[in-house]
């Protein structure tokens, strides 16, 4: 019998200062059940990072033909592209052509540095591609976040988000690789 996915239940309130974005959001994660806590926080992290009424989350590790989240022009096209993970060259190139923004959110102490020195000079020809790098400590932060129903308040400022569930505060300052 094949494992179902673990729903969440996420509120957001969003004060993005760098891009004067200011929401709230009532959000539903379902995390896969090959996938941890401190991967389905960084795509909750992702989401704030880039918020917007448009973006959405996809069916992410259950298709290979879709982004963990991506939002769609009012005309169809694929306007941005997230990635949460270390995505093989093909996926990358397969995203940067099909969508306007591309943005990956690299994480894992080991498997994302190596996997960037690989990767780095293929990725130079992509102009629409951004790289992110989150370090170990801020992931474990945030995998201690993760609850089945999440109340959390999201500041943004000069790059750095604040997460805070009212119990616990997270500062993560993703480290720009692209």
């Amino acid at each position: 019998m094949a494992l179902k996915a673990t729903i969440f239940k996420a509120r957001l309130q969003i004060t993005d200062m760098d891009r004067d974005y200011y929401a709230e959001h009532l959000l539903t994660l379902a995390r896969h059940p090959s996938e941890t806590d401190e991967r389905m926080m960084i795509r909750l992290l992702a989401f704030a990072h880039n918020a917007s009424e448009q973006l959405e989350f996809t069916r992410g590790l259950s298709s290979d033909e879709e982004a963990d989240l991506w939002q769609h022009s009012l005309s169809g096209e694929i306007e941005t592209w997230i990635e949460v993970g270390v995505p093989a060259e093909d996926r990358i190139r397969k995203a940067c052509g099909r969508a306007q923004r591309v943005l990956v959110y690299a994480y894992g102490q080991r498997a994302a540095p190596v996997w960037w020195e690989k990767m780095e000079s293929a990725c130079d020809r992509f102009e629409n591609l951004q790289v992110f790098f989150l370090a170990a400590a801020d992931c474990a932060q945030l995998a201690a976040l993760a609850q089945r129903n999440m109340d959390l308040s999201v500041t943004i400022q000069d790059g750095h988000l604040w997460l805070a569930d009212g119990d616990q505060n997270v500062e993560v300052l993703p480290q720009r690789w692209k």
